[in-house]
């Protein structure tokens, strides 16, 4: 079997995964991966069409959310539950298609992806996968192909936003619908390339209420963050650490071991978790343990009690720690026992108590989280008065997603790098890269401020117009620099979502996106001025000088 992956910044080679993939995927897993989402391409067609006749199928509308989460790099590794979620497909597919010629009058030419059955066996799925995937059809235009997906991994991105929000009840016509709409693009030849790139700044729009719904998700449930010293110590006692992104999982497991000498502790994208009320009231919410996803064979090795991933981020489990690391929601790897039910967590806190956990306290030192929006600009004024009067020259975004690969030590030097009058703003997991060090403070704030996940970028953005209201200039006029570290889909839709909102000048690395061919490169430099990474010294000088 061959495979062809390239949506993530780790691909190999900076062109694509064809033997197996960098994030651990074997060729079956991808095919089966293209063929759901060509499944969901066609479901897409249906769901905008029967939209306009004013028909809405919100099971089908949240199983396409599901699925493309499915879809992002580090989710779901298990051939069995995809094969699940394409056999699934096929039965959605088939309700919308009957529910269609229902209300359609007159004969209806179906493209391919709606007529399209899937094999009953995985053995036939995955010789479908095989033609359906990126390079099925290699006359296509290169450009016209690099549109489509850099749409179908914003979709995907959005999907993780989405499927969040969902959980704790927020939803969205106007997402949803979108969902269907671009997905229905992916097929439709008639789009040129203006079209397509128009979509994809659609996308970005629709990306920023849908990172809304899930920040009105998190603060509606759990309080607005506020900052908050976090441990980097163990406490002695049964352990359990929580992965992932997922919040929802985290409260229920706390509130299944309140009261049982269980400590609880987050690990990577989790550590925003301690700025909310609703989950640091928990007094055996312990700490952070670890770091970045990457970093999780040997920290997970380490740890004397099971794991709990809830989202993207796995890793393939080494054999030491197979029997006690845990996967729920849509999170799967072959072998791996999956927990369905986040209102039952007892077979992993039973695990945790028969293995004790650390043997005595360690006590480590702290680094503070939970300077979300609401908490930034609680000190608007105080940060306008301190811009006026030279304190504080230049603020520095620097986040987004870590990785393995080389390169990223670019991040590292630059925040340490950073004048001591300028502000460092920081999410995502990449900011395992510098979180640790000691920034000190300027004009009485903190130098380095943790805005949260990557699910949080909508904070963020809340910040940047906030300054640029405050100071009654545009976005692009601010003393404002975007840096950003990339790996998956996640952050391909808040890099659209920024570009929507006409930001400028954002550094993306370490290597630009191999699905994005020259000439769709040069319509981003040419519109957004997009830049690679360069050096430290000199990109820091350039931003320092207002990019001239």
């Amino acid at each position: 079997m061959n495979m062809f992956c390239y949506q993530c910044e780790q691909t190999s080679n900076a062109s694509a995964c064809t033997r197996t993939g960098v994030c651990g995927k074997g060729p079956e897993v991808s095919l089966l991966q293209d063929l759901l989402l060509y499944q969901l391409k066609g479901i897409g067609w249906l769901g905008q069409r029967l939209r306009g006749l004013g028909v809405v199928d919100a099971d089908a509308d949240r199983f396409v959310i599901e699925a493309l989460f499915s879809t992002v790099t580090n989710v779901d590794f298990d051939p069995q539950r995809l094969k699940a979620l394409i056999d699934r497909s096929g039965r959605v597919k088939a309700a919308l298609r009957r529910s269609f010629q229902e209300r359609h009058a007159g004969a209806v030419s179906f493209p391919e992806a709606v007529e399209f059955i899937p094999a009953g066996t995985l053995e036939g799925l995955l010789s479908q996968g095989a033609a359906t995937g990126i390079m099925a059809n290699p006359g296509l235009n290169p450009d016209i192909r690099s549109l489509r997906e850099l749409l179908a991994y914003g979709l995907k991105g959005m999907a993780a936003y989405a499927d969040h929000a969902a959980i704790l009840g927020e939803r969205d016509e106007a997402v949803d619908a979108f969902f269907h709409k671009a997905l229905a693009a992916g097929i439709d030849d008639t789009l040129d390339l203006n079209a397509l790139f128009a979509l994809n700044l659609e996308l970005g729009r629709v990306n920023l209420r849908c990172m809304e719904l899930l920040d009105h998700a998190h603060t509606g449930r759990f309080g607005h963050p506020r900052p908050t010293p976090v441990s980097l110590g163990t406490r002695r006692g049964p352990a359990i650490l929580v992965s992932g992104h997922d919040l929802l999982d985290l409260y229920e497991l706390l509130r299944q071991t309140e009261g049982r000498g269980v400590q609880v502790y987050t690990h990577g994208e989790m550590i925003p978790a301690h700025g909310y009320p609703g989950l640091k009231k928990f007094a055996h919410l312990a700490g952070n343990y670890g770091g970045a996803w990457q970093d999780q064979q040997k920290e997970f090795e380490r740890f004397p009690g099971p794991i709990l991933m809830t989202t993207n981020c796995i890793q393939k489990p080494r054999p030491s720690y197979m029997d006690r690391i845990y996967t729920t929601g849509l999170v799967a790897w072959p072998g791996v026992v999956h927990l369905p039910d986040r209102r039952d967590f007892s077979a992993l806190i039973e695990k945790a108590i028969a293995m004790k956990g650390f043997a005595a306290d360690e006590p480590g030192k702290t680094i503070t989280v939970g300077f979300g929006h609401e908490a930034v600009l609680g000190a608007a004024e105080q940060v306008k008065a301190a811009v006026q009067a030279g304190k504080i020259r230049h603020f520095f975004l620097i986040g987004g997603c870590d990785g393995a690969k080389s390169g990223r030590n670019y991040y590292t030097e630059f925040a340490e790098r950073v004048p001591s009058d300028c502000l460092i703003l920081t999410l995502a997991c990449g900011k395992y890269r510098f979180n640790k060090l000691d920034f000190g403070s300027v004009a009485g704030l903190p130098r380095l401020m943790d805005i949260g996940q990557c699910n949080d970028a909508y904070s963020a953005i809340q910040v940047a117009l906030a300054l640029s209201k405050a100071f009654g200039v545009g976005v692009n006029e601010l003393p404002l620099s975007l840096i950003l570290s990339w790996y998956e889909q996640k952050a391909v839709v808040v890099l659209l979502t920024l570009l929507a909102l006409g930001l400028r000048h954002i550094r993306l690395g370490p290597t630009l996106p191999a699905f994005l061919t020259a000439n769709v490169l040069k319509v981003l430099v040419d519109q957004f001025a997009v830049k690679p990474i360069g050096s430290v010294d000199e990109d820091i000088r350039l931003c320092l000088q207002g990019e001239k």
